[in-house]
């Protein structure tokens, strides 16, 4: 009865401080067994200064990395692209010029994300990239559990090694992590490939956790 009566004045409480009330599901309890894998694609490594172009999610249920519910945006940034990102990123100045803005773009992925945990690669860097938009429209950050699957394929590696040697270098690159846990590499820079490589070895090191 107590815990139900923290809930209801949480909720109370996220409906009054909350710029938009509507996202008060966020802090909702998760589906069970359920998470999303997230990438962002940005015009560089500021999170002070650089912008999100593109945005990539994907539904995990259980075992299973459903690309069938996913979503893919891509976002109108307030200033033009540069040869370098187009070099990268493989998107021209016309292509994010058909982009949302970053506001309708942060709505529509907080409704796909709902209350699930997030996981991913570098995890910390698209989630404060996100949350520098969001801030603006909730006065809140992202609240839902984070999981950085390099630190869960440390684990894996470090229980591998003899006592004494616990607790050292592990080499967590992407490339070596994929190779090593035997999963396909797809194109880098992309955020779907980015985000379906991240949730097949979330859910490779889960079973292997």
């Amino acid at each position: 009865m107590r815990l139900r009566w923290a809930g209801a004045l949480r909720r109370q409480w996220l409906l009054y401080h909350l710029a938009d009330p509507h996202f008060a599901f966020m802090y909702d309890a998760p589906p069970e067994g359920e998470w999303v894998t997230v990438d962002c694609e940005t015009t560089g490594l500021d999170v002070r200064h650089d912008r999100i172009i593109s945005i990539a999610a994907v539904r995990i249920v259980g075992n299973r990395l459903l690309t069938s519910e996913r979503l893919e945006l891509l976002v109108r940034p307030e200033r033009a692209m540069t040869a370098d990102n187009v070099r990268v990123h493989r998107l021209r100045e016309q292509d994010v010029a058909l982009g949302i803005d970053a506001a309708q773009a942060m709505r529509r992925l907080m409704d796909f994300i709902g209350s699930r945990p997030l996981v991913g690669y570098y995890l910390e860097f698209d989630v404060a990239m996100l949350n520098r938009e969001i801030w603006p429209l909730l006065g809140l950050r992202l609240p839902q559990p984070k999981i950085e699957v390099s630190a869960m394929y440390y684990d894996y590696k470090n229980r591998q090694l003899p006592a004494p040697l616990r607790g050292g270098t592990i080499d967590l690159r992407f490339a070596t992590m994929m190779n090593d846990l035997g999963l396909p590499l797809r194109g880098a820079h992309d955020a779907l490939d980015d985000a379906v490589m991240a949730g097949l070895a979330f859910v490779k090191l889960r079973g292997l956790l």
